[in-house]
């Protein structure tokens, strides 16, 4: 549109009047940052203010609110205290600072702070939450009796049920409150969040989307995104969901930044566990755990149950740490005590009603029979979930041995060969079933050949032993007479002479059956060796005399 040079353009009132019009646009209030959540901006104004000499107790507030918002709990906790150090000031200033305290996990400190502010309902609200942590049932009771049928009562109430592991339930309240409230698309996370509780990632998602569509660069639904990408796909699709938020990430927004470094060691198989996740221990509640799985990784028992012994387990989560923790100790120390807790641990989870129909609560009640050696009820546990975990190395692993401890050796034999983990197949234990299932499934010269694969050791001689006595009873008694010929060199045990003797006469009957190959007659008798003994030398005459009758060349 162009102006009319017909109005003359001079008048210097009307020049300043337009100064003035441009200087009030340009001036920001405090209400604008605040309607946009700008809170960064907010306290720069602030700042501002109080640097220019308006300073007041409400500018001081206003900045602990900002800072509050941002996450900066210290921050605003700092504040709050030197305003409850003044002379006059607002009695609810109290309950902001209870909750300061809560939020940074002072909680006796929030609980006296709170009591000293006003009956609101912010304070019924947080000591609500404060009776939760503090485990008072009986307090939380009287609080959530006192909660009204308004917003943040209701939103509370869900807290407090997702907190509880009553995920449904909390999801129930998002979903009434989100139906006279379309437009709390933040409810959305939160009803998304429950979902992931429950295992149902592409729910999640899927119920996420509705906000990250009208907000796509939330910290909080874009971390959810990447925790479900995690767990429906890998931790590199993970990975990529963070680069975005982790370029983003405000310094200020300190949990935030700590959430994306802990979550990221997560999604890198515990890459960097060490440098990131022990600052974090008190910060993040899930970074101690994460902690003890890394600790457990790298076999160290000690370190993990230092980390975990005084933990008093809340969530199903932490029951089954602790149950892996005591299980993993008790078979390392041989201690009956440690294993009783494992086993007990296990038993509370897997019986649970909340539990004992998902995949965890089932893999709970197999451990628990696991340790009570009721293998046959490991089975019926195990089969049921065995589809979930087809080509899962550490399932397999437990899963053919309860095969095999069961008698069922040639499905457990099948089960051991789909293991690709280079640890497991270094782990005696590993080897010794697999020799056992061999033997079983009358495969002796595989269970030899792990033998020969081993390097010389204390288990190496364990195996020796097995491979005698279990070849022994099975009838294969060439590969036990081997095994008990390298054990009488190593140990001369007068048990192992006896064994071998067996053997080798076993081999001479299997050869005179046609059961065995004559070739073995020859190395059978120098087994036996020219020991000055009437048994060898009766054994050995007769084993030469039947080859010469036989023709058999020696």
């Amino acid at each position: 549109m162009m102006l009319s040079r017909a109005k003359p353009a001079t008048g210097a009132g009307r020049i300043s009047g337009i100064k003035g019009d441009r200087k009030t646009q340009e001036l920001p209030k405090l209400e604008d940052f605040l309607q946009k959540r700008d809170y960064t901006g907010a306290i720069t104004l602030l700042e501002f203010n109080r640097s220019s000499g308006k300073t007041d107790i409400d500018t001081d507030l206003w900045i602990a609110c900002c800072l509050f918002h941002l996450g900066d709990y210290k921050g605003a906790m700092e504040i709050y205290e030197k305003v409850t150090n003044r002379k006059e000031f607002l009695p609810e200033v109290w309950n902001y600072l209870a909750c300061a305290y809560f939020l940074l996990g002072m909680y006796p400190e929030a609980y006296e702070a709170s009591k000293k502010g006003p009956k609101t309902g912010l304070q019924n609200r947080l000591l609500f939450h404060l009776s939760h942590k503090f485990s008072d049932e009986n307090s939380l009771m009287d609080y959530h009796q006192n909660l009204q049928d308004i917003l943040e009562d209701q939103l509370s109430l869900a807290a407090i049920h997702y907190l509880r592991n009553h995920y449904q339930e909390a999801i129930d309240v998002y979903k009434r409150i989100l139906l006279d409230n379309r437009d709390y698309l933040a409810l959305n996370v939160y009803i998304a969040l429950c979902y992931h509780k429950l295992d149902y990632y592409d729910v999640s998602q899927e119920v996420l989307q509705a906000y990250l569509q009208q907000y796509p660069d939330s910290a909080i639904a874009l971390n959810l995104k990447a925790c479900n990408h995690f767990r429906l796909y890998d931790g590199k699709a993970a990975e990529n969901e963070l680069k975005s938020l982790q370029d983003m990430a405000s310094p200020t927004f300190t949990f935030n930044r700590d959430l994306i470094k802990h979550n990221m060691v997560v999604f890198q198989g515990g890459d960097g566990a060490l440098q990131v996740l022990p600052p974090l221990v008190d910060v993040i509640p899930e970074a101690r755990l994460n902690l003890v799985i890394y600790y457990l990784k790298q076999d160290d028992i000690t370190e993990a149950y230092a980390l975990i012994k005084d933990v008093e387990p809340c969530t199903p989560q932490e029951y089954i740490l602790k149950g892996v923790v005591n299980a993993a100790l008790g078979q390392e120390q041989g201690t009956r005590e440690h294993l009783k807790i494992a086993q007990q641990y296990f038993q509370l989870v897997g019986g649970s009603a909340s539990e004992c129909d998902t995949i965890p609560g089932r893999q709970c009640m197999a451990s628990c029979f696991f340790l009570l050696k009721q293998f046959q009820d490991v089975l019926l546990y195990l089969n049921s979930i065995k589809s979930y975990f087809y080509s899962d190395d550490n399932f397999n692993f437990n899963y053919a041995q309860a095969k095999a401890a069961n008698g069922n050796f040639k499905d457990a034999e099948e089960i051991f060969c789909m293991i690709q983990s280079e640890k497991i197949k270094h782990d005696y234990v590993y080897i010794s079933w697999l020799a056992r299932c061999y033997i079983m499934n009358h495969k002796p010269r595989n269970a030899w050949e792990l033998y020969l694969k081993m390097e010389t050791s204390g288990e190496s001689f364990s195996l020796l032993q097995l491979i005698s006595n279990d070849c022994y009873k099975m009838g294969q008694f060439y590969y036990s007479a081997k095994a008990f010929h390298v054990l009488e060199r190593l140990d001369p045990n007068p048990e192992y002479w006896e064994g071998k003797r067996g053997a080798c006469v076993g081999v001479f009957q299997q050869i005179i059956a046609e059961r065995e190959v004559k070739d073995r007659l020859q190395e059978v008798i120098q087994m036996l060796g020219n020991i000055s003994n009437p048994q060898v030398e009766y054994i050995t005459r007769t084993m030469k005399k039947w080859a010469k009758e036989s023709k058999v060349q020696l």
